[in-house]
């Protein structure tokens, strides 16, 4: 379950808030007073903010399961909802994955993809090695335009605070559910009533991913509020409340009386199929492996991050090509997908081949996905002084060199 609280009367419709990365339930204060006079409000907090147990989950998907456990042990059935960010991010898979409970959505500086990968696993790097305090620090810039932080500094200071008492492995969870959030493909299969808001000066989330929501979500809305940045419950309160009792009263006159049955999470099994379709799904089981090279790619782009993958597609050739479909089907398809060990083990492994092989340009890459892959400065520090001892000094010394370069540059914050 998730950390939540209730307002508002017991018999009235429920409407669920979502929180932003960072944040905690206590973003969406200055709608409660209006919202409650029409519906029970439910807001919860993202593992880890706000003192909620420290469980990270690993995807949107995971994030929407647990609420729609703790609404089913609430007994709720039929609910409205309205995210902020990953709290956006948290609907739309609710409008995937229990279209007939959300009686419609409202989907607050979202987007189909936040940015990109390679930006939230630089985040988490930055956030294992130096803590919150940098990305609290910066907050105001990403949160807030630049009038409302000179003339709220009390809101401020009170967004940085949120920040800061976050625990640090939820928020890198949270990086690492947006880094693979990607749902460009699956917007046509929403079919409840969304609003999608954003705000007119969202550098974070820009209107052009808002109208990116708006062109794939049949039937979808846009608002674009004036004088708003990312934060836009926190900054433009009052617009959003009344953008918020708009959407949700009319979707809710609109759609069918009463709650409809709890919809399973998980689908039941179709019966087996028989013939030809049975012959093909019953191919792994007669010893025919499926190719590895779409797992491979994955992986290859969770561990390099895409900006590494997409240089060396792009500069494949007809000479090259062959290569580059061989290393990622058999060295990341076939394995580091392996389950025996972790993905921090293979890379504590792969920077010791590499450093006895001298190979410093693998070196270098492969010193970034150790990091994103959760090592910390300290811990390839001991690596590298353990190859000292056991590949040579001078092949220690000019990994040291590489590896000073890279941490430096990964571990820094954006100012």
């Amino acid at each position: 379950m998730l950390q939540h609280r209730l307002d508002g009367p017991d018999d009235a419709p429920v409407l669920v808030l979502g929180p932003s990365l960072g944040t905690t339930w206590h973003m969406w204060d200055r709608q409660i007073p209006e919202l409650t006079r029409h519906w029970r409000v439910l807001r919860f907090d993202l593992p880890g903010h706000g003192g909620a147990p420290a469980y990270p989950a690993d995807s949107a998907t995971s994030l929407a399961e647990r609420l729609l456990a703790t609404l089913d042990s609430l007994g709720i059935g039929r609910f409205g909802y309205a995210g902020c960010s990953i709290g956006g991010a948290v609907g739309v898979q609710l409008g995937l994955l229990a279209r007939e409970r959300v009686s419609s959505l409202a989907l607050i500086s979202a987007s189909p993809r936040f940015g990109t990968a390679d930006a939230w696993r630089q985040r988490g790097v930055v956030v294992r090695t130096n803590g919150l305090d940098p990305i609290a620090r910066a907050t105001p810039d990403r949160w807030f335009t630049k009038g409302f932080a000179e003339a709220q500094p009390a809101i401020v200071e009170w967004a940085v605070q949120m920040v800061r008492t976050t625990d640090p492995g939820c928020y890198i969870g949270a990086c690492e559910v947006l880094a693979a959030f990607d749902v460009r493909t699956d917007l046509g299969r929403i079919g409840v009533p969304t609003l999608v808001v954003t705000g007119a000066e969202d550098e974070v989330t820009p209107p052009s991913d808002a109208r990116a929501l708006v062109a794939g979500i049949p039937d979808a809305r846009l608002a674009i509020v004036p004088g708003a940045s990312h934060l836009t419950p926190v900054e433009q309160p009052g617009a959003v409340t009344e953008l918020l009792i708009r959407h949700f009263t009319t979707s809710w006159q609109e759609s069918p009386a009463g709650p409809p049955p709890p919809v399973p999470l998980v689908a039941p099994v179709p019966p087996r199929p028989t013939g030809a379709i049975a012959e093909l799904e019953s191919a792994e089981a007669t010893g025919i492996r499926s190719d590895p090279y779409d797992g491979g790619m994955k992986v290859r782009r969770e561990v390099l991050g895409d900006a590494h993958v997409d240089r060396a597609q792009e500069t494949a050739d007809d000479f090259t090509q062959d290569f580059q479909d061989f290393v990622t089907r058999y060295a990341w398809g076939e394995v580091w997908t392996r389950p025996g060990i972790d993905r921090r083990t293979r890379s504590v492994i792969t920077l010791t081949a590499l450093v006895s092989g001298n190979h410093l340009d693998e070196l270098a890459f492969h010193l970034r996905a150790a990091l994103r892959n959760g090592l910390t400065p300290d811990e390839i520090k001991e690596v590298l002084l353990q190859t000292a001892v056991y590949c040579g000094v001078p092949a220690a010394n000019s990994a040291f060199a590489v590896a000073q370069d890279v941490i430096r540059e990964e571990t820094t914050p954006d100012e």
